[in-house]
């Protein structure tokens, strides 16, 4: 890029000397075309300076988006990690929980399966209470 804007700047001035009526190449034309140099110089160094200005930044935005994606997978570990936390906490307290009621509820049918069996042995005995049985559909 620069050595072209340098061919072309050196293009322009070798052809507006060239245009002159005859005129040959002179020590103003010469200074001139140094200090069109010198600009060039001090140009290419601007943009060189720009650029090494430009790629610090875009590492600085690269680190930051690293940092980001980073702290991201973070958050989204400590938020599934603590869904799975609550899961296993929610599936341990419903066993335990039901544990007891499961228990309550065998000891409560074989009660029930031994006051039945009493009912129906005072039945034989008792015509009026056989009679009610039968009407509840229990013998």
């Amino acid at each position: 890029m620069r050595n072209l804007l340098i061919l072309i700047c050196l293009f322009f001035c070798i052809s507006t000397v060239a245009d002159a009526a005859g005129s040959s190449f002179t020590q103003s034309d010469r200074d001139r075309m140094i200090r069109l140099e010198e600009g060039l110089k001090a140009t290419n160094h601007r943009i060189d300076d720009l650029k090494s200005d430009m790629n610090r930044r875009f590492e600085q935005v690269d680190k930051r988006f690293e940092q980001m994606t980073a702290f991201m997978f973070w958050g989204f570990g400590i938020l599934f990690g603590g869904m799975w936390i609550l899961m296993g906490f929610i599936l341990w307290d419903r066993r335990t929980t039901l544990a007891p009621v499961a228990k309550t509820t065998r000891e409560l049918e074989t009660r029930t399966e031994k006051l039945e069996l009493a009912i129906k042995e005072k039945a034989e005995k008792d015509p009026e209470l056989k009679e009610a049985l039968r009407h509840a559909g229990l013998l």
